[in-house]
Parts: C-alpha cells; sequence; structure tokens
C-alpha cells in the first residue's frame, strides 16, 4: 500500500501501524511543492509487481469528501507501462488490473452504510499492448487513466454538487420505495442514473448499465497503434429534454426542504396512517425508547470515557492543520484512540471485578456490544417518534395537500425514468434481484426477525444513521 509520506517517522502508534505493514511514501505537491520526487517509490513498486504481489493505490490521491470524483493521477498508468516495459520479454508475464468504486451513504455519520464495488478485471500482457512499452506516448498514460476514472464513476454517485446527489436520492426512493428490501448495490446504481440525469450526463440504459462488460482493448486495425475504450453501452434513445429535468430536480429540491422542515421523509407521505393508528405507534415507540434506554445506562457508562477520548483526539487533530488534509486521518485517529480508550476501560473493569474475572473477562465486552445494539434501537426509535409526533400534529389539510404535491413529484419521476431506460415495476423487479446481501431484508418473517440481530441492526433505508432524526442534508465542503 501507499500513503502519504507526513504520515512517516512520526513517534505515533499510527505512524508505526503503517510503516509495519509495508506501506511506501508517497510525495505529495501539496507539502513539497515541484520538489516532490518519488522515482525510488515507484520503481519499489514495480519490482513487487514483477514478483508477482499485489499493490493497492489511491488514484485520486485522497479520501473524497465531495459528490464527484477528483481526476484521477496518473501513477497508476506510469507503474503498468513500467512493470509491462519492464517485463517486455517474458511472453507469459500477466498483469492484472482491478479498480475499485467506494460510496459512503453518510461518510460523516456514525454507523451508515458503504458500498464498495469492484469493476471486472483487465488483464495487460506485453505482446497485447505494445503501446504501453517504453518509450511511450503520453496520450497513452491519458487514455488509461481516463479508462479507470470511468470504470471507477461507474460503480459510484459521481455528481457536480451535494444539491444533485440530495435529490437523486430522493428520485430514487420515490421511483422504488423498497427500503433496505433492495440491494445497496442496486440503490446506488439507481441513484446515479437519476444523478446522471440531472446533471445534463448522457445516461446508459438500466438493463446495460448492471452488467457493462466493457473493457480496455488494442485497436491493431488503426493506422496508429493506441488504446480504446469499448463501450458496448448505447446513450438511452428516449431523453427529457434538460430543461424538464432541470424544472424537476428543482421541486424535487423544494419538496425535500419541506420534508426536512416538517422532520419526516418521504415514505411517511406516501403511506399516510390514520390519526388512531398513528397515537397507537406513538405510545409504542415511547415505552420502548424508555425500556432501551434504561438497560443501556451501565453500558453507555463504560462507553463514556472512549466517547470523550476519540473525541478530544479527534478535535485536537484537527486544529493541527487545513481541513483538506486532516479529514483524510479522521477515522484512523478515532480507531486507535478509540481502541487505546475501550482497552483502558476494559483493563480496569477486570481489576475492579478481580474475584470473579471468569465471568467478567467475557460479560464485559458483551455488554458493551450489547450496548451499542440497544442504543441504535433506542436511537431508531426517537427517531421514528420525532416524525410519528411531527406527522400527528400536521393539519389534515396541509398533509393531503403535501401528499397531493407528492403525487404529481412521483408522476413525474416515474415518466423520466421510462425515458432512463429503469424498470416498468422497480418494487417487483428490485425484490427480486439479488441475493442475502449484508443488511438487506426480504420478506416480513426476515424483516421482523432481523430486528433482535445481534450482529446488525435491520434497517428500513440505506440513507439511516445513528442520528435522532432522518439524514437528508450534506456537508458543504465549499466553506
Amino acid at each position: 500500500m501507499t500513503a502519504k509520506d507526513t504520515q512517516f517517522g512520526k513517534k505515533t502508534f499510527t505512524s508505526w501501524l503503517i510503516e509495519s505493514v509495508g506501506t511506501v511514501p508517497i510525495k505529495r505537491r501539496q507539502e513539497h511543492g515541484d520538489s516532490a520526487d518519488n522515482m525510488l517509490v515507484m520503481t519499489s513498486l514495480v519490482e513487487s509487481l514483477r514478483v508477482g504481489d499485489c499493490v493497492c493505490l489511491f488514484p485520486e490521491g485522497m479520501s473524497r469528501y465531495h459528490p464527484g470524483m477528483a481526476p484521477l493521477k496518473t501513477g497508476v498508468a506510469r507503474i503498468v507501462s513500467d512493470t509491462l516495459s519492464a517485463e517486455k520479454d517474458n511472453p507469459l508475464f500477466e498483469l492484472t488490473l482491478v479498480t475499485c468504486s467506494i460510496t459512503y451513504m453518510h461518510r460523516e455519520r456514525f454507523r451508515s452504510d458503504v458500498l464498495v464495488s469492484f469493476s471486472p478485471p483487465v488483464k495487460l500482457r506485453p505482446k497485447d499492448f505494445p503501446q504501453l512499452i517504453q518509450p511511450v506516448d503520453f496520450s497513452v498514460i491519458r487514455s488509461l487513466t481516463a479508462f479507470m476514472q470511468s470504470q471507477i464513476s461507474s460503480g459510484t454517485i459521481d455528481a457536480p454538487d451535494w444539491k444533485t446527489v440530495r435529490v437523486a436520492k430522493l428520485a430514487a426512493r420515490m421511483y422504488a420505495p423498497l427500503g433496505t428490501r433492495m440491494t445497496l448495490g442496486d440503490h446506488v446504481r439507481v441513484t446515479r442514473v437519476f444523478s446522471d440525469a440531472f446533471s445534463g450526463v448522457t445516461s446508459r440504459k438500466w438493463e446495460e448499465s448492471v452488467k457493462d462488460e466493457g473493457g480496455w482493448v488494442s485497436d491493431t486495425s488503426a493506422k496508429k497503434e493506441e488504446l480504446v475504450i469499448r463501450d458496448s453501452v448505447a446513450p438511452a434513445t428516449q431523453e427529457a429534454s434538460q430543461e424538464y429535468r432541470e424544472r424537476l430536480a428543482k421541486d424535487l429540491g423544494e419538496y425535500q426542504d419541506l420534508l426536512a422542515h416538517l422532520g419526516i421523509k418521504d415514505e411517511r407521505i406516501r403511506r399516510a396512517l390514520p390519526r388512531p393508528f398513528l397515537f397507537y405507534r406513538i405510545v409504542i415507540r415511547v415505552v420502548w425508547m424508555a425500556i432501551l434506554l434504561a438497560i443501556s445506562i451501565p453500558g453507555l457508562l463504560l462507553w463514556l470515557p472512549v466517547y470523550l477520548t476519540s473525541s478530544y483526539a479527534v478535535w485536537r487533530f484537527k486544529m493541527s492543520g487545513p481541513i483538506w488534509d486532516t479529514f483524510d486521518e479522521i477515522a484512523q485517529y478515532k480507531m486507535i484512540y478509540g481502541l487505546g480508550a475501550g482497552a483502558v476501560v476494559y483493563s480496569i473493569c477486570l481489576l475492579i471485578t478481580w474475584p470473579i474475572l471468569p465471568i467478567t473477562f467475557w460479560a464485559i465486552p458483551l455488554l458493551m456490544w450489547l450496548t451499542v445494539r440497544w442504543w441504535e434501537d433506542a436511537v431508531s426509535a426517537a427517531r421514528a417518534l420525532n416524525a410519528l409526533m411531527r406527522l400527528f400534529l400536521l393539519g389534515r389539510h396541509e398533509l393531503g395537500r403535501t401528499k397531493l404535491w407528492r403525487d404529481g413529484l412521483h408522476k413525474r419521476v416515474m415518466e423520466l425514468s421510462q425515458e432512463l431506460g429503469l424498470p416498468d415495476d422497480p418494487e417487483s423487479y428490485f425484490a427480486r434481484r439479488g441475493g442475502k446481501e449484508k443488511g438487506r431484508v426480504r420478506g416480513k418473517w426476515e424483516s421482523g426477525s432481523r430486528y433482535f440481530s445481534l450482529k446488525r441492526r435491520r434497517k428500513r433505508d440505506w440513507n439511516e444513521a445513528l442520528r435522532w432524526y432522518d439524514v437528508t442534508d450534506y456537508p458543504n465542503m465549499d466553506n
């Protein structure tokens, strides 16, 4: 693996861990300017690939906290070219290039979901790609980098701004109101289709985008040998005008603003419940939340030092540099200091309960984990209680008017989905697709039984996070 060189040579556990696993330092222009020289590192990576090792690189150069992808660095393509050039006389040598896409539902929110998807591997051999053998035209390097960018982008949500992501997710939920009954991958792909439509990007047909077999091949029939991207996907035959899409996106944004102001989500408008039943569910949520909070108190006292320690460490770290640089390492600091504080709390508890050590040795970790699960369910109950109370206090007239507005938007979303080539019956189509993916709920029995799972809390919506309110907004990274 590679990491920025500022994480090396420090007297910290994070620095020791990074160095001990064989990570090599990369000098970035942000810290070194034009003097950044990674020639020795690149040579080391090439030698590792030649002997059959795996190399993990992050071609964006940083973790992504933005709605769209940053332009990829050409380092990966140059390493591929150097490796194939070094093995040009070996007819059996083969280099496999696999791109990975990471999509965070809400990266800055605790206990939110993340999708990791891999594109089909690309096999590169010196005899099949002579264009990559040195001396190589830099346009070939840019072509390979562009191909990788296309592969990575196709597996995640790549939008120009957070506003587009926000309305695209709302459109996806209105189009397929299945929540976690559809796979997270399908949810991201549908969101990506709407995001492209609202951004003015030529969208792919759904049935073609889910089985993309596009590869990177050598066009030997051309007069000049060059690398080309083969894309088996044709643009949608019927597209709405961009003006129509922008108007729909604007209306969806206003509707989402209203939902955020009311403190409820679209699903509760779609399935408006009678007021007596709302009152009944409010009572159930109050009782269940009180029970969960009561049984969570002992474990929360054990978690309190861990939370305070990690929060203080992250606060101190944020003050150490510009926000665009410190964000990359926040998760590392949370993990390291959280584990350290947890180990101290565990050790103190064992010392205090020394006479019954065989019991507390297992009971304390179990209690702390169960507390996380109980706390999650308590927060979920509080979130539902908050939404139910707001819905109960909402006047019938305003609820009916909002429902009517929602029905009109839903009709327009379905019309757009047909033009984008999405399935006509999404609730049936996406409920059947896929298998037993992590976090997915299939059927009423599974929905009920998974509520009491010790491994993972059953979610109803992929956008849920550990908050007492529904998370629909995103950070403004421009400020």
